[in-house]
């Protein structure tokens, strides 16, 4: 069944707790945290304690996205602080370093993930497909949310799904950016197992039936 995994870049941040605890209610997956250095990208977030913070109000996965310059300085604090499943910028570092940071993930017992940007060619993943348990794909720019969904992307999710049920079928694709009731069934063709959303979950006037219109395998009614 596909997960979905809203964003609290788009929550209330006077009230994160409350909104982490309705994203349970609402019958979620994963609790998204996007992590903005103001160096990758050129906006900035939060950081360690936040995450640190979430994980003593809730039980969910919680899925940290590291938009930060040479994240190995930090994974292992990010491991420390509750995160299950982290994941760290192919453009961001060295590829030696990118793997050195994935080995460490998992040696702390957390997921390893790897993104890349719109940008990026697909090949660029090759090195790194034995190495992740999930792959994020961005379908917009990384720094800012509400942007719209780039569909050229889904080429890039495509190829990925035919490449990993290769080599390492365990693994999951995940999307993030623009995903929204029009943009998730074409998430789903093209073999995206995960999807981010932010201000399409947080906006939607009925959370739990949105939740679940994401979570169908196979779209039935899309006014949902």
């Amino acid at each position: 069944m596909p997960k979905i995994a809203p964003s609290i870049l788009a929550a209330d941040f006077a009230n994160l707790e409350a909104a982490v605890q309705n994203i349970k209610d609402n019958g979620a997956d994963w609790v998204h945290v996007d992590v903005m250095d103001g160096l990758f990208v050129p906006n900035i977030s939060i950081g360690i304690p936040v995450v640190a913070a979430l994980r003593k109000v809730t039980d969910l996965p919680l899925d940290v996205h590291l938009m930060i310059t040479r994240p190995i300085r930090y994974v292992g604090k990010f491991c420390d602080a509750g995160a299950d499943w982290l994941t760290i910028h192919l453009e961001a570092d060295t590829e030696e370093n990118i793997h050195v940071a994935l080995r460490l993930i998992r040696s702390l017992g957390v997921h390893p993930a790897i993104s890349i940007k719109p940008s990026t060619p697909v090949e660029a993943l090759k090195p790194f497909l034995n190495e992740v348990d999930m792959i994020l794909v961005m379908t917009v720019e990384p720094g800012f949310g509400g942007q719209k969904f780039m569909y050229d992307q889904m080429a890039k999710t495509k190829v990925l799904r035919g490449w990993l049920d290769a080599v390492n079928p365990e693994c999951v694709i995940e999307v993030d950016g623009g995903v929204d009731k029009y943009t998730c069934p074409i998430c789903k063709e093209h073999g995206v197992d995960v999807m981010v959303t932010g201000s399409a979950y947080f906006k939607a006037e009925d959370r739990a039936q949105f939740v679940k219109y994401v979570q169908q395998p196979i779209l039935i009614n899309e006014d949902y």
